[in-house]
């Protein structure tokens, strides 16, 4: 007999395998291999906020777009990953029409402006 929680997606778990795959997207796009370590300690502190909220904030974030990207930059910044390949991307940014990335993946770019 399967239980109705056990069948219901973890939210925290479905926002960790997304923003993965925007980090991965993120440094495929600019050509550069993400810092594995500090994406990793992007996951976990995306993943310690998240279990900080109640799950019916848990549930806003993941269904507003803004929020969510919210809490990624958040989590891209607390990790240090806005200083990682700081001058690279940092000259990328100066010409953002060459990056071909979506214009949310400008939460991340502008750790770099600073």
């Amino acid at each position: 007999m399967s239980h109705p929680a056990s069948s219901q997606p973890d939210t925290t778990q479905t926002l960790r395998e997304e923003f993965r795959y925007h980090l991965e997207t993120f440094y495929a796009q600019l050509k550069l291999a993400p810092p594995y370590e500090s994406v990793e300690k992007a996951l976990r502190a995306l993943t310690t906020a998240l279990h900080a909220l109640p799950k019916a904030q848990q549930s806003s974030i993941a269904s507003d777009p803004v929020l969510k990207w919210d809490q990624f930059r958040q989590a891209f910044e607390t990790s240090g990953l806005s200083k990682k390949h700081r001058g690279i991307i940092t000259a990328l940014v100066k010409d953002r029409k060459s990056m071909n990335l979506p214009p949310e993946y400008g939460q991340f770019l502008k750790l770099f402006q600073s």
